[in-house]
């Protein structure tokens, strides 16, 4: 008798071509060893800052949720926990970076999107623990 193949969860964070282009281009000027962090607080923390190891120190309230573009991204616990439903989508935006994030100056912008899981791709994430 063989098992019913299962559908592996979906990523709780993914990259457009467009963010995935500027993550190398960040790369290229800054290294290899990039990180991205949203908060949802003030300012430029309601985006999805790219920065160095080390210029921000990460907490216990902060969940690793994916990596886009062989980097890692962490959200904020409180932020994950309004946010857990969905699937945040990186992208690129024309316009003034955050102050805080490396893409700041170059005239484009980190912008998150999102979509509500399906209840079978939400179930196979709670599948995971």
């Amino acid at each position: 008798m063989t098992t019913p193949a299962t559908t592996p969860p979906p990523p709780r964070v993914l990259a457009t071509p467009a963010a995935l282009v500027l993550v190398d281009e960040l790369k290229a000027q800054h290294g290899p060893a990039l990180m991205f962090h949203q908060s949802g607080g003030c300012c430029d923390n309601s985006a999805a800052n790219c920065l160095l190891p080390g210029e921000i120190t990460m907490g216990p309230g902060d969940v690793l949720l994916g990596e886009i573009g062989g980097c890692p991204f962490y959200i904020s616990r409180s932020l994950y926990q309004t946010w857990a439903h969905t699937q945040l989508i990186v992208d690129v935006i024309e316009g003034q970076g955050g102050s805080f994030s490396l893409e700041g100056g170059t005239g484009k912008a980190f912008h998150t999107r999102s979509r509500v899981f399906s209840a079978e791709e939400f179930a196979a994430l709670g599948a995971l623990g």
